[in-house]
């Protein structure tokens, strides 16, 4: 069968890759304990939950306006002026069905064939292949863990062509949980100020924060106008399954945006958009408690790798993973199996210790791993057990 050239040119999730064959391990009766996760392990807060089911009381179940409700704008202009400190009108945000649907009608509404598009080493999955299927190209730019997965000017600067369109940005990252500080930040508008770049800044995180501070991009002097803000829902709420993101650019690129998506999908999910807007506009006082359990997780995973031979883990300051270095590794051997890259590790580590985590290679660091904290301390203990105890075998 012939497909498109753009699906076959296409790349599955890997962390839906990872996960699914978790489930599957489940389905043979296998104990099999997951750190792919990307999403909070926490129930979506109750009022959250009412505010769906009142709207669904009330009959809210039919087309919204495109590009979001009025009433939700509102509650998500009066958020970023109160967390980001940033001025945006109601017809500045799109809402749509998720951060990877925002991400996808900036791609398609701003870059075409021929472009370039910047992307931060490592990534996050989904950043390559929503700019493959715009037709531009990902162009990546190295950061290391020995710089805390910081950039400098002049690493950017190098990866500029007569061709670049843009660079994306991501605060606290997904995978490394690393976040950008003020000079690094200060280098992306800088390059992108002398290029004439968009800047894609997605902060979906930034209610995580562990150590350091959050800064959103479009704060910066000169990036306003030339930065596209996406937020989602899913993480700061634990509403992954309600499918909501939105993003606040300039009004023309609003109105761009919101037509591509008019014609995609037609509005956001309407029962979502009303829970959305309780969310946003009460007090989030349970995120406290969440991060007090983020943290402590953190720690313990951190050290616990970090004791393990072969491993060194850099410890985040945002986001809920860890990204250890496992290069130490490499050229061990246990029975049949042999440790030569990423994805030798993470399948002598389902096969033999029953957890998965996700390759680094995914994210464009083929000496690293993903793991996941968003799960329970006692899913961690006993998984950094098994861990641990395989990594004892090779030699």
């Amino acid at each position: 069968m012939t497909f498109a050239k753009r699906i076959n040119a296409l790349q599955p999730s890997a962390t839906m890759v990872v996960i699914e064959a978790a489930a599957r391990l489940r389905e043979q009766g296998i104990d099999v304990i997951s750190f792919g996760a990307g999403e909070p392990d926490f129930d979506t807060p109750d009022h959250i939950i009412a505010a769906g089911n009142k709207a669904l009381a009330e009959g809210k179940t039919r087309y919204t306006a495109g590009s979001g409700t009025n009433s939700l704008k509102q509650a998500i202009v009066k958020k970023l002026k109160k967390d980001n400190q940033l001025d945006y009108k109601p017809n500045q945000v799109v809402v749509s069905n998720g951060g990877k649907h925002s991400l996808f009608n900036i791609m398609m509404t701003l870059f075409d064939e021929g472009d370039e598009v910047i992307i931060l080493s490592p990534y996050w999955v989904t950043y390559p292949e929503v700019v493959k299927l715009s037709g531009a190209s990902p162009v990546y730019v190295e950061t290391r863990e020995a710089d805390g997965f910081q950039i400098t000017r002049d690493q950017l600067s190098s990866a500029v062509s007569k061709n670049t369109r843009g660079v994306i940005v991501n605060t606290p990252s997904n995978p490394s949980g690393a976040v950008l500080n003020r000079e690094s930040l200060q280098a992306i508008v800088d390059v992108a100020n002398e290029h004439d770049l968009w800047l894609i800044s997605d902060e979906c995180y930034e209610a995580l924060v562990y150590d350091g501070e959050h800064l959103s991009l479009a704060g910066f002097e000169g990036a306003y106008e030339r930065t596209i803000t996406v937020q989602t829902m899913s993480k700061a709420f634990a509403m992954t399954g309600w499918r909501m993101g939105y993003t606040a650019s300039t009004a023309e690129l609003a109105s761009a945006m919101g037509k591509f998506q008019g014609q995609a999908t037609g509005c956001p999910n309407s029962i979502a958009q009303y829970a959305s807007e309780v969310a946003l506009t009460e007090e989030a006082t349970f995120l406290d408690g969440w991060r007090k359990q983020f943290i402590e997780r953190r720690n313990y995973m951190v050290s616990a790798l970090d004791n393990m031979p072969g491993i060194s883990c850099l410890l985040p300051e945002g986001a809920f993973y860890v990204f250890p270095k496992i290069a130490g590794l490499f050229g061990k051997k246990a029975g049949t199996y042999e440790i030569n890259n990423d994805l030798d590790l993470t399948k002598y580590l389902l096969d033999v210790a029953h957890i998965t985590v996700v390759p680094g290679s995914a994210f464009g660091a083929a000496e690293h791993v993903r793991l996941s904290y968003a799960t329970s301390m006692d899913a961690i203990k006993t998984g950094l057990g098994r861990f641990a105890d395989a990594v004892s075998k090779l030699n």
